[in-house]
């Protein structure tokens, strides 16, 4: 099955901007060798709309997920800025930066605490926030978990108690409990069964529609991206080769590698065998 359709973003406001984003790691080469660096996030701007799905695709190892750290305020940047709604992220304020922007993360039982149940883990952020009267959580936590699809029965369970699809199904529970603008989506789907991942894509924008969500959906698959987001960003050793349009991408790719990327997919059709890709690969830039 797959998943429906994601409509465009409503108007052009900006929900989250990434302005010359620089994250370097200095090495140390030994004694007599001078200290190199690695550039992870090299130069990165962005503008992702309310109401937007943006994808991040890349190679592993290309900085994707440095990104994502930074945006949440778990990486500080070398250089650049961060703006939600406008306003430029101070990473000392983890509440109202919580608040703003929630992650979901690639593997759902290594994310959930294992001592804790269902009810529980999603009522952590409402806890810790302070928000309304304990009476109050309990009755937050209960409608996010209904709509999340979890019947009542697993509420009192614990997460080695649940299925792949239903742990990831808590954790997007509890990024949406405190009521957040934005969801950094890190691989939400690649640790899931083949037949639970469109069921959590599907939750998922019914979720957006449901709250007026943007996303930035980070994905090596590009199936998924092509189905699920409005635009695609290509990232390679850090930086951002390329960006456009969901039918852009896919259908007119104008870097080489975004071309080798999309000739590295595996197609579902076997007499086609395993995809060649040493020709897109000799002109991609390395």
């Amino acid at each position: 099955m797959k998943p429906k359709m994601n409509p465009a973003p409503a108007d052009g406001a900006i929900a989250l901007e990434l302005c010359a984003l620089n994250r370097v790691y200095q090495l140390k080469r030994g004694l007599f060798r001078s200290p190199g660096e690695i550039k992870a996030v090299n130069n990165v701007s962005l503008r992702i709309h309310k109401g937007e799905t943006l994808g991040l695709v890349g190679e592993s190892g290309c900085g994707k997920s440095t990104l994502a750290k930074m945006l949440l305020g778990l990486l500080p940047a070398t250089s650049g800025s961060v703006l939600i709604n406008g306003q430029e992220i101070d990473t000392s304020q983890r509440k109202a930066l919580a608040r703003a922007i929630q992650p979901i993360f690639q593997d759902p039982y290594s994310s959930l605490n294992p001592r804790r149940t269902v009810a529980d883990i999603v009522g952590v952020p409402l806890a810790l926030h302070q928000v309304g009267t304990a009476a109050e959580q309990r009755k937050r936590v209960k409608e996010m978990l209904d709509l999340v699809g979890m019947p009542e029965r697993t509420h009192s369970q614990y997460p080695n108690q649940l299925s792949g699809g239903q742990r990831q199904r808590v954790a997007i529970a509890r990024a949406l409990v405190l009521r957040p603008d934005i969801l950094i989506c890190d691989e939400p789907t690649s640790a899931l069964d083949v037949s639970v991942q469109a069921q959590i894509l599907n939750l998922l924008l019914d979720l957006k529609a449901e709250f007026g969500l943007t996303y930035l959906f980070i994905s090596h698959d590009l199936g998924v991206v092509e189905h699920l987001v409005d635009r695609v960003a290509v990232m390679h050793r850090g930086a951002i080769v390329e960006l456009g349009t969901r039918e852009q991408i896919f259908a007119r790719p104008a870097h080489a590698y975004t071309r080798m990327l999309l000739a590295s997919a595996l197609t579902p059709e076997p007499g086609l065998g395993v995809p060649d890709i040493e020709r897109e690969a000799s002109l991609a830039i390395v």
